[in-house]
């Protein structure tokens, strides 16, 4: 479950950078060095992966976030801009969220239905991970919200190094909380039904019926 969502390293590429942010900026007090310095160590997040030949898609999201952060915090002259992509991707996401819950089209049912080869089964052939996806999906809107709720006030009202210390403090433990609450629903939930093995099973009696076919066939010839 936790691999589902990126892992251990998806965290370290998408919260580290951050940190490193915020560390330089709280003792250098200078914009472009803590942007360059995250965005530095980014890159070279993303090339260790390419060079193990791992997934880049996490490291890739956390260059071009990092990459807007920096430009915008440069191009306004205010640190706590660098914060500001992550903040709107992460409330845009717990909208997301909510609103797929509310239109009976959860989101994390969408995001682990190929992962987990039932697809979109879940929908119309197994009403308990129906419910266990609209569960899911209502926690990480509620977490997502919650964490938008605290930093928002923050980047308005408060100065960048708070902001960066709560940002990057929040990086990480309402990630696992959500993912937990996941994981908590879909144990009690029915299993899903691999819909994957069902087409692979119609595709080889489909075979198997020709071939007899063509086995009667040929016989008769």
């Amino acid at each position: 479950m936790l691999e589902a969502f990126g892992g251990v390293r998806g965290m370290v590429d998408t919260t580290v950078p951050g940190l490193v942010f915020v560390l330089v900026f709280t003792i250098r007090h200078s914009i472009a060095v803590s942007a360059l310095a995250a965005l530095g160590l980014s890159l070279a997040l993303a090339i260790t992966r390419l060079a193990r030949k791992e997934t880049l898609k996490h490291a890739f999201s956390g260059v071009f976030g990092v990459a807007f952060g920096a430009f915008f915090a440069m191009l306004s002259g205010n640190a706590k801009n660098f914060y500001l992509p992550g903040m709107l991707y992460t409330l845009g996401l717990a909208v997301a969220y909510v609103i797929s819950a509310l239109l009976r089209f959860p989101l994390i049912g969408v995001l682990l239905g190929p992962i987990l080869r039932e697809n979109l089964s879940w929908r119309t052939r197994n009403p308990g991970r129906f419910r266990a996806y609209t569960k899911s999906t209502w926690a990480w809107g509620i977490i997502l919200l919650a964490k938008s709720a605290i930093l928002f006030p923050l980047y308005w009202w408060g100065n960048a190094t708070q902001l960066g210390w709560v940002k990057v403090a929040l990086g990480i433990p309402p990630f696992l909380l959500a993912v937990y609450l996941t994981w908590i629903f879909l144990a009690k939930a029915p299993p899903p039904i691999d819909v994957i093995a069902e087409m692979e099973a119609e595709e080889a009696a489909e075979k198997a019926e020709r071939d007899a076919t063509d086995a009667d066939e040929a016989s008769v010839r």
